[in-house]
């Protein structure tokens, strides 16, 4: 179903361009150089950004490190950094229509979602506010002898990489743990959608936070990106990102010894048992696959269904992805907006041409009607698709799903686990003993039972295999970004064994 624009939507009070901001200054890049950012709904520039480089970077670095040697925030009481934090949610909150309007316009993200991620932007900085004075660290005590306890510290630099997808949520993902434990940070977001992120210097102004703390350089990743990653004063990266990206920051990393949280692709299975509640299940494979218009990292884009359900699963889901409403981003009524990009457009594009030799189209297909320009694709789904098609082993991002059947548990096991990416798993049947059987034997750091993508902030967030490494969320945040430091205190007489006693 589509609702095809009559003209493009343009938000005012756009910037006339968008700068680095570093030490508590919004500046250009030093040798003044730029790059476009294209409205993805007409493909056409309407913003340049400032293209950062290592002589960026460096100027970014040595602000946050002064910030963190000289500066009060690492020095301040848990409870005083979690009284900014919670007014930069406050504020975050207070302008959440502003951000989505934007994010949405940079994105092509249907306002709607891009609604709920600003309010989840302002609940990852609540809950980091929240956890930060809750933290309680080990104490062992050795009775008469000895006393152990655990004193975290900030750990310095973090420099924070963010990708394109939902950018504004995201990186605050990253910006609340990473302040609340004390760090000063360099955020380098993606160079498709920047303009979210220059948004963090008022709020963060606003909010109280010393300057230097926040710095941002945009530029593009084997540029600005780059340089962050080997620049000696940084000695903490967190990624989220392609998997293959993360495989050159593991490697350029690797001299520097650097702390490494990546959150990278995903190709993760929805499997759906002849027990399931099918009308739940649809909907929810439904909504897995194509909001956030595909762009997202957990997207259950392979669906394992048994062969008992399998043809009226697919019928089912077919009509249903049929009238999902592909529509201009700043409209309420859009389901699907417009792909983020037109090189990721051409990707994406490619595998649906790809998947009409691997499988049954049953759904989409390519452009929709109506939408002569823009990076539009109808959702798209593919049945009978074999194990080894490439749309079902290769992460593709964008609003296409293959659809496989199997006649055994075991054989579902098999097909779930038979890919590189090992990020999420979503599991449909209504057996309890299997339900939990199966989810402790899936590859994948995240499993949901009868439900859709629903994250409790306290569990850890992360992948197995090719999707990652390291988690993030609750006190796995907090662990990353900090160092925990073990103090002993001799109780009673030192036990010294002597050496060269007379």
């Amino acid at each position: 179903m589509t609702d095809a624009p009559t003209t493009a939507y343009v938000p005012e009070g756009l910037p006339d361009r968008i700068r680095h901001y570093i030490d508590g200054e919004f500046v250009d890049s030093i040798d003044g150089d730029t790059f476009e950012v294209l409205n993805p709904v007409t493909n056409e520039t309407y913003v340049l950004a400032a293209a950062g480089k290592q002589a960026d970077v460096e100027r970014a670095v040595a602000a946050a490190r002064r910030a963190f040697t000289e500066g009060p925030w690492p020095r301040m009481l848990p409870r005083e950094r979690s009284r900014v934090l919670h007014r930069i949610a406050d504020i975050v909150e207070s302008r959440d229509a502003r951000l989505a309007e934007l994010e949405s316009f940079d994105s092509g993200l249907p306002i709607t979602q891009a609604l709920g991620q600003a309010r989840r932007a302002a609940e990852n900085f609540r809950f980091f506010a929240d956890l930060i004075v809750a933290q309680a660290d080990d104490a062992f005590k050795v009775p008469g002898k000895q006393m152990n306890y655990v004193n975290r510290k900030p750990i310095g630099v973090a420099g924070l990489i963010t990708p394109w997808n939902t950018p504004f949520m995201l990186e605050s993902w990253k910006l609340g743990p990473a302040l609340a434990t004390g760090n000063t940070v360099v955020l380098k977001p993606a160079e498709f959608t920047p303009l979210s992120a220059s948004l963090w210097a008022g709020i963060f102004e606003e909010a109280g936070l010393p300057k230097g703390v926040f710095n941002l350089v945009n530029g593009l990743g084997e540029d600005a990106g780059d340089a962050l990653v080997k620049h000696p004063d940084v000695p903490l990266i967190s990624f989220t990102g392609e998997s293959s990206t993360g495989q050159l920051i593991f490697g350029n990393a690797a001299p520097f010894l650097k702390g490494l949280s990546m959150e990278l692709g995903g190709k993760s299975p929805a499997i759906v048992f002849a027990d399931a509640d099918l009308d739940t299940a649809i909907d929810a494979t439904i909504f897995g696959v194509f909001s956030l218009n595909g762009e997202r990292c957990t997207a259950g884009s392979r669906i394992l269904v048994q062969r008992e359900v399998y043809d009226e699963f697919v019928e089912r889901y077919a009509a249903q992805a049929a009238r999902v409403v592909v529509g201009a981003p700043h409209d309420p009524k859009t389901e699907v907006g417009a792909l983020v990009h037109p090189e990721h457009y051409e990707k994406v594009m490619g595998y649906v041409e790809l998947g009409k030799t691997e499988g049954r189209l049953v759904a989409g297909g390519g452009r929709p009607e109506g939408f002569p320009t823009g990076n539009y694709v109808a959702p798209t789904v593919f049945a009978d698709v074999a194990p080894d098609a490439r749309i079902f082993q290769e992460e593709i991002f964008g609003p296409v799903v293959a659809i496989t059947p199997f006649d055994t548990e075991e054989e579902a096991l098999a097909l779930a686990n038979d890919t590189k990416y090992g990020l999420a798993a979503y599991i449909w049947t209504n057996d309890l003993r299997r339900a939990h059987n199966f989810a402790q034997a899936v590859e994948a750091g995240m499993v949901w039972l009868n439900s859709n993508n629903v994250r409790d902030l306290r569990t850890p967030f992360g992948g197995v295999k090719a999707s990652g490494l390291g988690h993030e969320g609750g006190y796995r945040s907090i662990d990353f970004y900090t160092d925990q430091q073990s103090v002993h205190i001799t109780l009673g007489a030192p036990h010294n064994p002597t050496f060269g006693k007379a």
